[in-house]
């Protein structure tokens, strides 16, 4: 709890993944990917509930072992590969409320972005409960080499062309504007604007940035691997 509003944190991690099987479960620096999430969120001050969102009995044992409750499972209907994130928030939420447990805000932690700082956590939750105009806050890393006015697309008769039509012509990198990424390391809300809206994302939405280290996510086995160097030349635990 930060100034008396009460924080649940959800750590979506389902059992299907077609282009990097049992990815959740995965080791990552010796460790299951799931775990470098669970941990990093239960070193937070602030969050009072923390709950594994999974269909998979492994990755439930995994939170078990943790020291988690996992009071239910993740329905089937929204385990599927293309069930929005923003439904199982809510089935969750209201899952709690029906136990009795209400929240004033709901953050989202993506297992496949393990690179976080021991503190963003907590920083990103004074960051959004601080500021009283705000609705919701994602994690932003800048763009630093696929920049949106130099990525291509190939045209119906298979020439390069420029993705979007930008009228500024651009001849250095040094004139790009700056641009994010939103990754998952972390998302927050507002648990009344979350019924509202169903995302992350509203006119008042505030950023919380990232280093350029964290910007990664782990989507296949390229990733993986990329990411367990990092976190070796980074010396991170938890």
């Amino acid at each position: 709890m930060y100034k008396n509003k009460k924080i649940i944190a959800i750590i979506p991690a389902r059992k299907g993944s077609k282009r990097l099987i049992n990815k959740n479960i995965r080791s990552l620096n010796y460790k299951p990917l799931i775990e470098w999430t669970i941990k990093t969120a239960l070193a937070s001050k602030f969050l009072d509930k923390i709950f594994v969102s999974t269909d998979s009995k492994k990755i439930r044992d995994i939170s078990i072992n943790l020291g988690l409750e996992t009071p239910f499972m993740r329905p089937r209907n929204l385990s599927g590969d293309k069930s929005p994130t923003w439904e199982l928030i809510i089935d969750t939420l209201d899952k709690f409320r029906k136990k009795g447990e209400n929240f004033d805000y709901v953050a989202l932690l993506e297992p496949t972005s393990p690179l976080r700082k021991k503190n963003d956590i907590d920083m990103a939750v004074k960051k959004i409960i601080n500021n009283l105009s705000a609705e919701t806050l994602i994690s932003l890393g800048k763009i630093h080499l696929e920049h949106p006015l130099i990525v291509k697309k190939i045209s119906s008769n298979q020439f390069v062309k420029p993705y979007a039509n930008f009228k500024k012509k651009i001849f250095q990198s040094q004139q790009f504007d700056n641009a994010y990424f939103p990754y998952g390391v972390i998302y927050i809300s507002k648990v009344t604007s979350f019924y509202k809206k169903k995302n992350f994302y509203t006119n008042k939405t505030i950023p919380y940035f990232i280093e350029r280290w964290q910007n990664y996510e782990i989507d296949d086995f390229l990733d993986l691997k990329i990411i367990d160097k990092i976190m070796q030349h980074m010396r991170i635990k938890i």
